[in-house]
């Protein structure tokens, strides 16, 4: 037989067999539960100590009786410990634990260690975090524990932490897996490796030994791949390491178009770089950054998985997806380098420093073993270097200070150098301070301490509470790092050399001599000790190693022995040190701090709040800033909460019944386009202030959302061409992308190719769906609103026809405006007990808030709950003044309670905000301070629920809630209760009945209005108009202002004007009660302030008299003298602000300048007031009185909130002017209101994130909370007035000689108006008053 037959025979039989174990035996493969214990020879076990010698370890299996029937230890303390040695590193899946056999000696929690080595020892961690495993409950039940994720290690140590209080620690062990291998994972992997590297006919392929290489931090791997497999849709590579040095580059992969990326370890992190070209590294683009502390000397797995344009990188068991640049979505690797970076052709490294110093095994790319290749010799494959195929495994043994409690304790050295000292030692740490080492001088009587203080390394010499002499060097050694530091003495100087390369020297006549007695002191002190060793500084909390007194390394082992030295509070053959911020739990982008036992989150200028920045600062929406009793202003906005949008700024317009969000872009204004025969189109493209995610969220949960577009033309066709193509579109639409082409205008229907005026059948040819396109040579215009929410907003506009000689135009794309919030509405009513509405499961493993509004007459209830196996989340009504939070995630039960002060039964909306998260967890109702309940520290913390969530109720239909829930919002996403609710028996969608808690926002007496969602103020009984009726409406009053308003005129008075009216007409308006306010400012007196009249010749006047006094007089009768009330308020004209109030009952008369004491008169009059006619603010027209002087007053100021009963004068004159009101000259409303020149209502300005201060509150306005000082304001104004004078100039510069309005312009095309000059003003939206349509043809 020939060898290639022979080899054709290979392959056809590999191929079948790969086949049949596919389809066979996959899963039986899977299988990993063994039991390893009970084989394993008496040499296998160790253990710290013994009870006896039938209580040794080798006796510690299973259901085993021989010996005492299992092992117990010698002393009774945290600090023993049982070893089982496998052989062989093993897959291990699962551990089980039994008491010593007859006895009452059983361990009820412990901790689990693993190795490869039988030093180096990793503590097990369960979700992150560290924590015991619950042990036995007596004697013979054995408990198991599966781990989460299986360990490879060939060594297991188990650390008793608690046993039976009333037996020994007692313990027999099982350990559960299977041998390590490489397992091939798919028939594609096989058939690649057989074919690259031509496996013999005795290969054998499925399981293999894990394959280990070695590097000494020159040599490399290089894999050359000979063509790029067509049939490859992705390229995968894996492999594992572990090293001591926290630098050094793993892998590094070259492609077409001198592209590479570069795996890179960087102070114990992983890092991946994109480079081109052979430049350094800082030249590279970092793509992510994954992983901590990995020079651990522990195995570590990485995956790189690259589809296209994204690549999945993992280390260990975090996964993260990256989004490469462009020019690497088709990119592939021909060249793979492990361990060193090689420059073009040459097998040296670019950077010999950066080259990896450690072990990897497994290394596989796309299913190919390199390792495999480069033990066969494949010359695909270039050995560079030293590369061995096993593992060196240096020793080398650290201990950990585990508390505030934790100290070593080490003699002299039996001889020491007599004018020498030198001590050395490595330690890494996340605290910024903490005793290192400490020592009494004999002969001095001082001590010496090495300390941290503000991450820095500090020697300080004292004696007596006198320091003699300190030294300081380094910086920022809290990092994590491992950090060396030496101590030097010789006769004259003393030095501290940190990291081999910084260090501070000191020329000192103190010496250290160190004898056989002398005591070092790491960490801390022992409380016994005091007198040999005090510390005033703070304990060391970290990892120490490489300890070496005078050269001589010290044996920590033995010190764990207790052979050497003493220790408290010490784990021996392990670093314990945890990166708690990687990956970090602080959401937002908020910086993560930590120390050793805890972190902590800076949530400054990230918009957030909590423990974790999880909740966001800032209301969802504009809606929900109204319903606080805000007003319009811009305002920090975060549509989806604690979700991954960014808060953003807006303008919340409030000023009508809806409340508008209004969104700038980049270009408001009428932007005008002449004739061009250079350019055949116009492109206009529009920036938004929001980004393109928070533009989606907001037009998604409005009800409604608008924008104007307007196009004003001559000779300037919009839509159609004489061939019928579209000569001008637009493209809209939320999302990323530029969006959807549109070839509809403002005001028409989508894909319907007119404008507005063919929808109204008003166009000036109706032979065309747009004016524009009649091509007059007039200016026309085509505008409306585009208000289907999936095309706005607008994002670009292309106009067509502007090439053509006499074309000219102009386009406005306003801003968008969208009002009505679907998620603050939305709301569900629960009838009955039983009824509960129900939503798929609650993820929230991590971090959960949960929000809703809530109103009841019920006294308990539960809100929401959602069941795991074990975890639970529940929120419940507990009485008529408590709420509760409870939940389970493995720690045990954790409530959190508030009590109020305040019913919550009321049948009015209250708040109830609960988070919970890996630091807290806490619940705030209403206004009321919040409770917060620690997290354990070392505590589980995934939340695992697998329920339905139940809202208003339970799965057992248990103590449900009665009454309405509204806006239920977990993790930023609102649950849509009313669609749910329609479909539910006993639950019922929507919700009325918000005037009961909102009620109180309407002011100055106006009434609350009910609405199906929310409620508006009608302001018309009162003075003030605005959306919570709080708006003063006033005006400047002149000399000769007046506004009259006229109460009633009999028909028969405009004929004969009779003395005496009929008695029909007195019934109507006679008066025996006023009630009247008001509220002026003035410089003059005397002064006018209000006058009735009657038509008996009565009447009622206030006023300012010559002496700034305040004087009401009263003429009730007609023959009788008026009667004058002197209030003793004065300076009334002093240009201040002032409120005046009347009250007349029957003859009982009072009167309240602004907060000063009551007056209170009496008339001696008539008591009635009849038949009044009118009521003046101003001049007076015609006096009826007696008193000339009187008709000679007028009134000059500001006039505002003027109210008589019923009837509020100036504001019907202002707002809803009609027959009863007459004005005798031009009127506008003023804001001479307000009260500073920094009112509420002034120009506003907002700041970035970044720039707002501390103590801003995220309920406020961004006006005043914002304004930085009188300099800014006054540049903004100066900055006000030249754009309105500029625009003004430009307006008069266009104005045309013929005056005409734009609802005349048909009238103009009929007539062939000669004038073309552009007729429109550039003029923005102003950002507290909506877009309307104005008229531009003047």
């Amino acid at each position: 037989m020939s060898l290639g037959s022979g080899r054709l025979i290979r392959i056809i039989a590999l191929i079948a067999s790969l086949l049949c174990c596919c389809c066979g035996t996959e899963g039986e493969a899977e299988v990993c539960d063994k039991p390893l214990v009970s084989r394993l020879p008496p040499s296998s076990f160790r253990s710290s100590s013994q009870l006896s010698s039938s209580h040794g370890a080798a006796f510690a299996k299973v259901n085993r009786r021989e010996g005492a029937g299992g092992w117990s230890p010698q002393f009774l303390d945290r600090h023993q410990w049982l070893e089982v040695d496998l052989g062989r590193r093993t897959q291990i899946t699962a551990v089980a634990t039994q008491g010593r056999y007859g006895s009452s000696d059983w361990v009820t929690a412990y901790l689990l260690l693993f190795s490869d080595t039988g030093h180096n020892w990793i503590q097990h961690r369960q979700e992150d975090s560290l924590g015991a495993f619950q042990g036995n409950i007596n004697a013979d039940f054995v408990v198991q524990y599966k781990l989460e994720q299986p360990v490879i290690a060939r060594y297991l140590r188990l650390t008793p932490l608690d046993w039976n209080p009333t037996g020994r620690i007692g313990l027999r062990i099982e350990i559960y897996g299977c041998e390590y291998s490489r397992r091939s994972s798919s028939l594609s992997e096989d058939i690649q490796i057989f074919f690259s590297t031509a496996i013999s006919s005795s290969s054998s392929w499925g399981i293999r030994a894990s394959e280990v290489v070695s590097f000494d931090g020159s040599s490399s791997l290089i894999y050359r791949l000979s063509l790029r497999p067509s049939w490859m849709s992705t390229e995968v590579i894996s492999l594992n390491f572990k090293t001591l040095k926290n630098s050094g580059t793993l892998l590094h992969a070259k492609g077409p178009g001198d592209h590479s990326l570069n795996l890179v370890l960087e102070k114990g992190k992983l890092l991946l770089y994109h480079q081109q070209g052979v430049s350094s590294f800082s030249g590279g683009q970092l793509l992510v950054s994954l992983g901590s502390l990995l020079d651990d000397q522990h195995w570590h797995h990485v995956e790189l998985e690259k589809l296209n344009a994204h690549l999945n990188i993992t280390v260990d068991k975090n996964t993260q997806q990256v989004h490469l640049p462009a020019e690497l979505s088709h990119w592939y690797i021909h060249t793979l380098s492990l361990a060193g970076v090689l420059s073009h052709g040459l097998q040296k490294p670019i950077l010999p420093i950066r080259s990896f110093h450690g072990c990897m095994e497994n290394l596989m790319y796309s299913g190919v073993s390199l390792v495999e290749l480069a033990r066969q010799s494949s010359p695909q494959v270039t050995v560079v270097g030293n590369v061995t195929f096993s593992c060196a495994e240096p020793v080398s043994v650290s201990v950990t200070f585990t508390d505030l409690h934790s100290f070593l304790q080490l003699p002299g050295l039996p001889f020491w150098p007599s004018e020498v000292l030198s001590i050395m030692l490595q330690f890494r740490t996340w605290n910024k301070a903490g005793l290192l080492l400490s020592f009494v001088l004999p002969q001095q009587g001082g001590m010496v301490f090495l300390y941290l203080s503000d991450a820095r390394l500090r020697l300080q010499i004292s004696k007596a509470n006198k320091t003699l002499l300190e030294l300081s060097a380094g910086s920022g050694m809290n990092d994590g790092q491992w950090h060396s530091v030496e101590l030097t003495s010789k006769r004259d100087h003393l030095s501290i050399m940190v990291d081999k390369d910084e260090g501070a020297t000191a020329q000192t006549t103190i010496t250290l001599p160190l004898t056989s007695n002398s005591q070092l002191f790491f960490g801390g002190c022992a409380q016994e000790n005091h007198l040999v060793c005090t510390n005033p500084f703070r304990v060391f909390q970290g990892c120490m190693r490489l300890l070496t007194l005078d050269g001589n390394p010290v044996d920590l082992i033995k010190v764990q022995q207790r052979v050497l030295g003493n220790y408290s509070h010490l784990k021996t053959d392990t670093c314990g040190i945890i990166d708690r911020c990687t990956p970090s739990h602080c959401e937002h982008g908020s910086k993560c701090i930590q120390t050793w036992s805890t972190f902590h989150c800076n949530c400054s200028n990230s918009g957030y709040r909590g423990a974790t920045c999880h909740s966001s600062s800032y209301e969802r929406s504009c809606e929900m800033y109204k319903y606080k009793g805000n007003t319009s202003g811009h305002y920090y906005i975060d549509v989806d909460g604690s979700g991954p949008i960014k808060p953003q700024t807006v303008y919340c317009n409030m000023t009508e019944e809806k409340t508008w969000v209004e969104i700038q872009h980049n270009n408001t204004e009428i932007t005008r386009l002449l004739s061009s025969s250079e350019k055949n189109q116009h492109f206009a493209h529009f920036n938004y202030s929001s980004a393109d995610d928070q533009l989606a969220a907001i037009i998604s949960q409005s009800d409604h959302c608008e924008q104007e577009l307007s196009y004003h033309c001559r000779r300037s066709r919009l839509l159609t061409s004489i061939d019928g193509a579209p000569l001008s579109w637009w493209m809209g639409g939320a999302g990323p992308g530029p969006g959807r082409v549109q070839t509809y205008w403002g005001g028409a229907l989508p894909d319907s190719h007119q404008c507005a005026c063919a929808l109204l059948g008003k166009c000036l040819d109706s032979r065309f769906a747009c004016n524009c396109d009649a091509d007059h040579d007039q200016w026309t215009d085509d505008s409306g609103l585009i208000t289907q929410k999936e095309n706005l907003p607008v994002r670009s506009l292309v106009l067509g026809d502007i090439q053509r000689s006499g074309s000219e135009g102009a386009y406005r794309v306003g801003i968008l405006r969208c009002h009505g919030d679907k998620n603050f509405w939305n709301a569900a009513f629960f009838d009955k007990e039983t009824s509960y509405l129900h939503f798929p499961t609650f993820h929230g493993e991590l971090n959960v808030d949960i929000s809703f509004l809530f109103k009841t007459t019920s006294s308990s209830g539960v809100f929401l709950e959602n069941l795991g196996i074990k975890d639970f989340i529940r929120i419940e009504l507990a009485s008529s003044s408590e709420v509760v939070f409870f939940f389970d995630v493995g720690n045990g039960p954790v409530e959190v309670r508030v009590k109020t002060s305040l019913r919550l039964n009321d049948d009015r909306w209250h708040t109830v905000r609960a988070e919970r998260n890996v630091k807290e967890a806490s619940l705030r109702v209403d206004n009321f301070p919040a409770e917060t309940q620690d997290a354990p520290a070392d505590g589980l913390i995934h939340l695992q629920l697998n329920s339905p969530l139940f809202v208003g109720g339970t799965a057992s239909r248990q103590r449900g809630f009665l009454g309405c829930i509204r806006s239920l919002q977990l993790n930023g996403v609102t649950l849509d209760l009313e669609e749910r609710a329609k479909i539910t028996p006993g639950v019922h969608s929507g919700c009325p009945g918000h005037c009961s808690s909102y009620g109180t926002l309407c002011q100055n007496q106006g009434r609350c209005v009910e609405h199906n969602q929310g409620f508006s103020c009608d302001c018309s009984p009162t003075a003030y108009t605005g959306a919570f009726c709080h708006k003063e409406v006033s005006a400047n009053f002149k000399s000769t202002t007046s506004i009259i308003y006229i109460f009633k005129e009999p028909r028969e008075l405009l004929k004969r004007k009779p003395v005496i009216p009929p008695r029909s007409l007195q019934s109507d308006t006679t008066l025996t009660r006023e009630n009247i306010s008001m509220s002026f400012r003035t410089t003059h007196s005397p002064a006018l302030l209000l006058y009735v009249s009657s038509f008996y010749r009565e009447y009622l006047i206030l006023l300012i008299n010559k002496h700034d006094n305040l004087e009401l007089w009263y003429k009730l009768h007609s023959l009788r003298d008026a009667e004058v009330l002197n209030s003793r308020v004065s300076n009334l004209a002093d240009g201040s602000w002032h409120t005046v109030t009347v009250r007349r009952d029957a003859t009982k008369v009072s009167v309240q300048v602004d907060q000063n004491a009551r007056e209170d008169f009496n008339l001696t009059s008539d008591m009635e007031f009849n038949s009044i006619k009118s009521l003046t603010l101003g001049r007076v027209q015609e006096f009826d009185g007696g008193d000339p002087d009187l008709a000679s007053l007028s009134f000059t100021g500001c006039l505002s909130s003027v109210r008589f009963n019923s009837i509020s004068p100036l504001k019907a004159a202002l707002l809803r002017p009609d027959s009863r009101v007459v004005v005798t000259e031009p009127l506008e409303r003023s804001s001479c209101a307000s009260s500073s020149p920094l009112d509420s209502y002034a120009a506003e300005t907002t700041q970035s994130l970044s720039d707002l201060p501390g103590s801003v509150d995220p309920g406020q306005r961004l006006v005043n909370a914002i304004r930085t000082d009188s300099a800014l304001i006054g540049g903004v104004i100066a900055v006000g007035i030249f754009a309105t004078v500029s625009a003004l100039a430009i307006m008069v510069r266009f104005l045309c000689s013929r005056r005409e309005t734009y609802q005349n312009r048909e009238d103009k095309a009929a007539q062939g108006e000669d004038c073309h000059e552009f007729p429109f003003s550039s003029q923005t939206d102003s950002p507290s008053i909506p877009s309307k349509s104005q008229e531009f043809f003047i």
